[in-house]
């Protein structure tokens, strides 16, 4: 690189940091950088676009254009070349503007004289904020090092417009991290929450993007990724020695071949030689990368910004100091905010939080079964909350909807409050019926259990007014560790867990890993369909020691009192029966031991495939009883991935079909005489309830919040009435029984 030129970029980087240091105005210092910019580029024109709403671009400040066209010109996303350049991230570069494809002609700008144009987009790790242009009458195209000049004034850009230093007035110019946001993701866990936000990493800032001395610089730079070096060794040696072969150490595998990479290293080391300092050199060449990686074809590249995001910021923190541990206190009634977050950390937060709200994550992930776990609201695909959260911003949270208001206005904060309040005052209602049963108007009576997976449910089991635990996942207890819990440690919980209940029932569900649940310390699978690939009893049957250690460990735990196990998955008979055998064989080790056995041995399965519904009959006279897991046999009755956002609403569980279906399993169960129940999220939807109770399932699931409202309706209700209802809109024709139910429900007094 000519040194002509790394003077010439640390020179307009001198003076972009004595704009930003001065005490100019917001509108003020954006003029001084297009005056700068230009002079220095050497050519006639230098403008600065923001966005004023998501849509919309704004001519915020211009040298060489109209004066009269600032704050008057807008565009839409996508139109003309700078709406071009926003929508897509990428550089446009022309000799010949008004031939371009996409140009638009504003002839309050009075740039129609002006042919060469060049474009770069501003942005700050993938977040849009603008578009930086130059222009000049000569037809050329700009050469690289002048794109590289106008990319590090639109990086300058993108970070003072973080830190606030371009305020005024209008849209485009008003403070960032201010306004209330509306953000729209999709519910995880019900419920509602009003509280302040907490990052669970919080943003490192970048203040200093200047460097005086790029030696000075490049050393502090070696230095850091040295350190960054030797820590993702330590990690990957502790995983390795650990775990072998998992799904973490490929991760750290991934880190240590980017954190060894030459060209990475190389490629900050000549952003210092432009004039950044080490960390504006480190932010930089992520924003590149990432620029690159979103924009390829290749799904694993676009998977491994994950990695490039984790290194690029434990770079960043070696080099500020800015730790993750910032040593700020958890704010009054926190709810987090990250981008994604394992099963063990969330448990370290525990019942503290008031609210989870996650960048991705899914509806089956682990930090979603911690949250039912303890019943804690969570959205997750609410993209873009960790770039305009702030520790401490006001939100609230509405996971019945899968909506995130972050910084509300007064008009929303009074209807969400109001919900609250209708909502504390049902619960006080629930509350009153907590011992009564769940009786119907017309005398049926209906059991109503309760799911958990963790300790910390239990006091919900006298709390909710919930009979017995209808299904305890063992596998979160798998999940939260870093290697395979022992037979003793496991014998120990679930013997703790049956002292909890006092005697009620509690049904142990089996280890149901696999599709959206893989433990840290076994091999990832490489699926193309996870949920139909290997999991659960699958799982179990082909790793049968893993099958053998849980099974002893219950038998343990129950040391003599009624035990009841269920087998997740079960898609034909010979599964069940191989499950079956091997709880006959533990059975026997431990007689052979002199171990107590149980009582009373109730050995069942989860029926989630529609396979079981029509396996043979011995199936149904030997198992003791059936639990319909309504999650995944929806989405495998319809073909709809749960975990799909476009598809997972697009089915109702009221639809005549899936009714008719259930009904048909009901009949099976009771001509022998198995026992039946449903369990799943609709089994907590009240009016959905009432409908699976009306069709003749007795016995319901559901997280310990929803036992009282589904109590609550079953008790004004008559099912005889309902179950007309529904028979008479399957003759009829209809799709789904809801509208005819949600009639009758509006005419209950």
């Amino acid at each position: 690189m000519p040194d002509r030129f790394e003077s010439e970029s640390r020179k307009l980087l001198g003076r972009l940091r004595d704009t930003m240091a001065s005490e100019a105005a917001g509108q003020e210092r954006l003029d001084q950088i297009t005056h700068l910019t230009a002079d220095s580029m050497g050519t006639e024109v230098c403008s600065i676009y923001l966005f004023r709403d998501e849509e919309t671009l704004e001519l915020c400040a211009t040298q060489g254009l109209n004066a009269e066209s600032v704050h008057q010109t807008r565009m839409k996303l996508g139109e003309g070349l700078v709406g071009r350049v926003a929508r897509t991230g990428k550089i446009i570069n022309t000799a010949n503007a008004p031939s371009a494809r996409g140009f638009r002609y504003m002839p309050e700008t009075g740039e129609e004289i002006y042919s060469s144009f060049l474009g770069v987009p501003i942005q700050r790790l993938g977040e849009k904020l603008g578009v930086l242009v130059v222009q000049s009458k000569t037809a050329r195209e700009f050469s690289a090092d002048e794109i590289y000049a106008l990319e590090v004034v639109a990086m300058v850009l993108a970070e003072m417009t973080e830190l606030g230093a371009f305020v005024g007035e209008g849209a485009a110019l008003r403070a960032r991290h201010t306004q209330p946001v509306l953000i729209r993701g999709a519910t995880a866990q019900e419920g509602t929450a009003e509280g302040h936000v907490w990052l669970h990493e919080p943003r490192v800032v970048v203040t200093n993007l200047v460097g005086d001395d790029p030696e000075t610089e490049s050393l502090r730079l070696n230095e850091a990724v040295e350190n960054l070096r030797v820590s993702v060794d330590q990690l990957l040696a502790g995983a390795t020695r650990e775990s072998g072969d998992t799904e973490q150490v490929q991760v750290l595998e991934a880190y240590r071949m980017f954190a060894n990479s030459k060209g990475w290293l190389r490629r900050m080391e000549e952003n210092i030689d432009r004039g950044l300092s080490a960390e504006a050199a480190v932010e930089k060449e992520q924003s590149d990368v990432r620029a690159r990686m979103l924009q390829a074809n290749d799904a694993y590249l676009r998977e491994r910004l994950q990695d490039l995001d984790d290194l690029s910021n434990r770079l960043l923190r070696i080099l500020t100091g800015q730790g993750a541990q910032t040593g700020a206190a958890l704010p009054e009634n926190p709810i987090l905010v990250a981008r994604n977050i394992g099963p063990g950390e969330l448990l370290e937060y525990g019942r503290q939080l008031r609210g989870i709200v996650l960048e991705e994550g899914s509806v089956g992930s682990h930090a979603a079964i911690v949250a039912r776990a303890l019943a804690i609201p969570l959205v997750v695909n609410a993209k873009r909350i960790q770039a305009e959260a702030l520790n401490g911003d006001h939100v609230m949270l509405d996971g019945d909807q899968g909506i995130v208001h972050l910084r509300p206005d007064d008009t929303v904060v009074s209807a969400f409050r109001d919900k609250m309040a209708m909502q504390a005052k049902a619960q006080e209602r629930y509350a009153s019926i907590r011992e009564k049963p769940a009786i119907t108007l017309c005398g049926k009576t209906i059991r109503l259990d309760m799911n958990a997976g963790l300790m910390a449910d239990l006091p919900s089991l006298e709390n909710s007014g919930a009979e017995g635990v209808g299904l305890f996942r063992t596998e979160l207890q798998f999940l939260v560790r870093s290697q395979m819990p022992k037979r003793n440690e496991l014998a120990s919980l679930y013997a703790r867990v049956l002292d909890a209940a006092k005697g009620k029932c509690v049904v142990f569900r089996t280890l149901d890993i696999g599709s959206d649940k893989v433990l840290p310390y076994m091999k990832a699978q490489d699926e193309p369909n996870p949920a139909l690939g290997w999991r659960a009893i699958r799982v179990g049957l082909d790793k049968p020691g893993v099958m053998r250690m849980q099974l002893q460990a219950l038998l343990r735990a129950a040391n003599g009192r009624p035990l009841s196990i269920m087998f997740p998955f079960v898609a034909q008979y010979e599964e069940y029966t191989a499950a079956r055998a091997e709880v006959d064989k533990a059975l026997a080790r431990e007689k052979k031991l002199g171990h107590a056995v149980p009582e009373r041995l109730e050995i069942g399965a989860m029926l989630e495939t529609p396979s079981l519904a029509y396996a043979c009959n011995q199936f149904y006279e030997e198992v003791e009883f059936l639990s319909i897991g309504g999650n995944d046999l929806k989405q495998f009755f319809f073909a709809a991935d749960r975990e799909n956002e476009r598809v997972r609403r697009r089915y109702d569980t009221l639809n005549i079909s899936f009714l008719t279906f259930l009904e048909n399993i009901i009949t099976r169960c009771a001509a022998t005489n198995t026992r039946l129940s449903f369990c799943g999220e609709d089994a907590g939807r009240p009016v959905e309830a009432l409908c699976l109770a009306a069709i003749g399932l007795t016995s319901l699931s559901m997280r310990p919040a929803s036992v009282g409202p589904v109590k609550h309706l079953l008790r004004r209700c008559d099912l005889d009435v309902v179950h007309k209802i529904i028979h008479d809109a399957r003759d009829a024709g209809e799709q789904s029984v809801r509208p005819a139910v949600m009639e009758y429900l509006r005419g209950l007094s």
